[in-house]
């Protein structure tokens, strides 16, 4: 039996408790038993934090304190699993420690949504084994990301009319990483719960939940 703790809330829009709900039987249908937190509070504490396999983010716009920062990260860095998707994840905290734990953080997206191409770049990954290329129509999301990442999908963003930029850009879209001895999943899907519940989305986000637990 895994432990899973899921942490919700912040930011309304972008529907933290439906759209975690949408997990947790997959989770538990998979063993873990799942402790559901929607206060921040619960990562200030390292060694209660030590004791999950798995933590599932869903928190848009917040703040750490940095007693609660430096749990979060002190959990993953010691093995605990850190899984999220879209703003739950990307557009979350400003923390320094966080954000090089995650990977990647939020900058910008189209005021309206489109559609665009998800292209599976590592096809032998367990999260997207078996799945194809695909098309979602939602926010595409411009990040700021490192190589540290293990890019499982990326897309392309291209310039409009009155962008700066002028020329593709590649994008991430989903990916994995090591933090000490913890694994980090992060997908930019899931605006919306039209989005996670997509097929090819849920099977990543759900394979990402599992992979990421210790």
């Amino acid at each position: 039996m895994g432990l899973a703790l899921v942490v919700r809330g912040g930011w309304p829009g972008h529907e933290p408790v439906a759209a975690t709900e949408l997990f947790l039987p997959g989770l538990r249908a998979a063993g873990f038993d799942i402790t559901v937190s929607d206060t921040l509070s619960v990562y200030a504490d390292e060694a209660a934090l030590r004791r999950f396999d798995l933590i599932v983010q869903c928190w848009t716009t917040g703040e750490l304190t940095d007693d609660e920062c430096a749990g979060l990260v002190g959990a993953v860095r010691s093995g605990v699993g850190f899984a999220g998707w879209h703003g739950g994840i990307l557009a979350a905290f400003g923390n320094r420690d966080y954000l090089r734990m995650v990977g990647g953080q939020f900058l910008q997206h189209p005021a309206d949504f489109l559609d665009y191409d998800v292209r599976i770049t590592d096809h032998g990954h367990p999260v997207v084994a078996g799945l194809d290329d695909f098309t979602v129509y939602t926010e595409q999301y411009w990040m700021i990301t490192d190589a540290w990442n293990h890019v499982l999908a990326a897309t392309t963003v291209h310039p409009g009319p009155n962008d700066e930029f002028t020329e593709p850009v590649a994008m991430p879209v989903v990916w994995t990483r090591r933090w000490g001895a913890g694994r980090v999943f992060c997908s930019a899907i899931g605006h919306r719960l039209a989005d996670l519940t997509q097929p090819e989305v849920l099977t990543l986000t759900e394979r990402g939940l599992r992979w990421a637990s210790r």
